[in-house]
């Protein structure tokens, strides 16, 4: 494959001079960077505070595990469904304004879910938050790559890294003493000042070129694209709870899906005059692979990972605060690896022998945890998760680098969130149905185990009754009852990271496939500076 040709268009066809250039002192560019990551925090904390919440505002809105799976769902759908747009917007217009837009419509919809009386208004405004997460995810990496070049991008994605290192570990450990104590509304009340402190340092200290230029904005395609991943999404989340799998319902789900999507991709060939997804850029090697191994990972990763709050404490009987705890041992080797890993990257240009090695660790971490169940003690699960985090943080921000090393700084909105969309969708569809996989595995094991039970200890059920696909209150359950269940979620836990295991060698195989480039030491690419 080639690498592919800068935009033509008026923003990539002349060269900005050195003061409209994007290029900034190291100063500036911390100033802007803590309003950035300010950022970033409040859309990591919005996915993180809320995880060991969940089994108790579930409970509390009477809601069930398909529930608790669209909670999850409904916030990755529409982030996964909006990135790509963000990304466009963000070649066309104001950066800093659509950042600060994207704060806002997340702060809407913290209201909203924080006042939620029910699981179908907490769904909507998880949505509502997905659209602000989903600009804040796009944006951010953009803005970076606009104010620094490849080389020294690696220093600052330890600053990410850590970002995204403090967000995992103080979320669930914030939202599970806010649930102890004041409630689970507070959950999602906490990020609002936070997004409102994101907003005041973003107007005061990020300053960045814009570029004036002739602006098509690709209506139908947005339309198409968000149209045919949504139907996709819901497909694949309600298969086998809501409706069969083979059945009409799926078939008119699956059919309409892929119209949409197919028609969305002859809109970008042909039609669009500003694409949403560029085609072209999949001309470029490096973003081929890279959006390959992103839709893997996220299946891998995000697809198993969300369930561990529910696993300590359904399986392991740990109080939120507790379960908060134990995250501290992926998101500890999360942060070493991605400091140490951005720092040498920098120094060296060099970046592939550390996605390479990341997956392995990855491929590592997860076939370790498919080994879990309810029997496994704590310090060897969070060993593994160790493992785990140890190849999430020296894989993650290292291929949206490769990638915005390869791309013209006029497609760099569009080239970094494709790999954040595809990464997305791939955690989205993982979520999706690994959390099916897990609602079926524990309907199926607690109904044997209740059945076991009712035949050697009836008196035990006298009086009870059960929804074997709902999350149950674990401490009203007489003890044999609760082991029951606490057995059905651990070996349903381990199980799931047992059906991720093959994404994940996948993903290794698509990046050892990439071929490394030296990091350019510009923000713009050789063939613009003519």
């Amino acid at each position: 494959m080639t690498q592919a040709p800068p935009a033509q268009t008026e923003a990539s066809a002349v060269l900005p001079s050195a003061e409209q250039s994007g290029q900034m002192t190291h100063r500036e560019v911390l100033e802007a960077l803590s309003g950035l990551l300010l950022a970033m925090f409040v859309a990591m904390l919005s996915s993180t505070i809320v995880s060991n919440a969940l089994p108790t505002i579930v409970t509390e809105l009477e809601g069930s595990q398909t529930g608790y799976t669209w909670v999850v769902v409904a916030t990755m759908l529409a982030m996964t469904a909006t990135t790509p747009i963000w990304g466009k917007l963000a070649d066309l217009f104001d950066k800093k304004i659509l950042v600060q837009s994207a704060l806002v419509i997340f702060s809407v919809g913290s209201l909203i879910a924080g006042f939620a009386q029910s699981m179908d208004v907490l769904i909507g405004a998880r949505v509502v938050q997905g659209l602000g997460v989903g600009g804040l995810t796009a944006l951010v990496q953009v803005v970076i790559a606009t104010m620094v070049s490849p080389r020294e991008r690696g220093r600052y994605s330890g600053y990410i890294g850590a970002t995204f290192a403090l967000a995992t570990v103080s979320g669930p450990l914030v939202g599970g003493v806010l649930v102890d104590t004041i409630g689970w509304e507070w959950c999602f009340f906490a990020g609002i000042p936070v997004a409102a402190l994101a907003f005041v340092v973003l107007q005061r200290t990020l300053r960045l070129p814009v570029v004036k230029r002739e602006v098509h904005i690709d209506y139908l395609g947005a339309f198409l694209l968000m149209g045919g991943v949504s139907t996709f999404l819901v497909w694949v989340s309600l298969g086998g709870q809501q409706f069969d799998w083979v059945s009409g319902l799926s078939a008119a789900l699956l059919v309409v899906a892929l119209v949409l999507v197919a028609a969305a991709v002859r809109v970008e060939i042909s039609v669009a005059k500003e694409p949403i997804i560029p085609m072209r850029l999949f001309r470029d090697r490096t973003l081929t692979l890279a959006t390959v191994a992103s839709v893997l990972i996220g299946v891998a990763m995000f697809g198993s990972t969300v369930y561990l709050s529910l696993y300590f404490q359904r399986a392991k009987d740990l109080s939120p605060t507790e379960a908060g705890l134990m995250s501290i041992c992926m998101v500890g080797g999360l942060l070493v690896s991605s400091i140490v890993s951005g720092n040498i990257i920098t120094r060296t240009g060099l970046w592939k022998r550390w996605i390479v090695g990341g997956m392995v660790a990855v491929i590592a971490g997860i076939a370790l945890l498919a080994t879990i169940d309810a029997t496994t003690p704590l310090w060897q699960t969070g060993v593994f998760m160790a493992v785990l985090g140890l190849g999430l943080g020296a894989t993650m921000q290292n291929l949206v680098l490769a990638v915005q090393n390869t791309v013209a700084l006029a497609d760099m909105g569009a080239a970094s969130s494709v790999v954040a969309f595809f990464r997305a969708l791939g955690g989205s569809v993982g979520i999706a149905a690994l959390g099916s996989v897990l609602a079926h595995q524990v309907a199926d094991a607690a109904k044997a185990g209740l059945e076991a039970l009712a035949r050697t200890q009836p008196e035990v059920l006298k009086g009870l009754t059960f929804d074997t696909g709902g999350i149950p209150d674990l401490a009203a359950l007489p003890a044999p009852v609760r082991a029951v269940f606490e057995s059905a979620f651990g070996d349903a836990t381990g199980h799931i990271f047992l059906v991720a295991l093959p994404f994940a060698v996948g993903a290794l195989v698509a990046v050892l496939l990439i071929k490394e480039v030296p990091l350019r030491t510009t923000v713009h690419r050789e063939d613009e500076l003519v």
